[in-house]
């Protein structure tokens, strides 16, 4: 059992038949009247994010939300099929699953954690960068310097992200997953 005292980020709890992690949480203590607990909760099956007061002393089951490290094997129509490195067990993962996250940055053979609650897979965490090599964009002339100046590429999964202008065709990137974006260019 965990308390609504007790909520840090990232707590998993059950409340009304449903999974919710705290994102956010800050325990207030008015001049006047009862303490409580001011929280912002996500529900981690429909990703939905609500904001809500609770007494401290409100009482929840806990959630084991687990996290598997699985490999991404291949697409095949509308599933995604992924190897678990341990027991060589295969599930395939529907698209509505794999649109929940930046999937189009994530290549053959990566490794992804799949998160599921009492053994139904609801979400995929794909690694948190990557490493990718730019397939197209235009190329880059000698001092284009200028800074905050971007053009699109198309990477090896093709994904577009924004780039600056010296990035050429053939450059490997790091990309940061969690919001798409280019970060740097990576050391081959």
């Amino acid at each position: 059992m965990v308390t609504a005292g007790d909520f840090r980020n990232g707590v998993t709890f059950e409340m009304d038949g449903q999974v919710m992690q705290v994102v956010e949480f800050q325990h207030v203590k008015p001049g006047k009247g009862a303490a409580f607990v001011r929280a912002k909760i996500r529900n981690v099956i429909s990703g939905g994010i609500i904001e809500r007061t609770f007494n401290p002393s409100d009482k929840f089951e806990n959630a084991f939300v687990e996290r598997r490290d699985m490999e991404y094997l291949y697409a095949d129509g509308d599933l995604y099929y992924f190897m678990d490195n341990e027991t060589y067990e295969q599930i395939p993962i529907g698209r509505e699953i794999i649109s929940t996250c930046r999937f189009e940055l994530v290549k053959e053979n990566m490794v992804c954690k799949v998160l599921s609650y009492k053994g139904n897979v609801f979400g995929i965490e794909p690694p948190t960068f990557v490493e990718l090599r730019v397939t197209e964009t235009e190329p880059g002339v000698r001092g284009d310097t200028a800074t905050n100046v971007v053009k699109p590429a198309t990477l090896e999964t093709g994904a577009v992200v924004k780039v600056p202008l010296f990035i050429n065709t053939g450059d490997m990137l790091r990309i940061d997953t969690r919001t798409g974006e280019y970060l740097e260019r990576a050391r081959s």
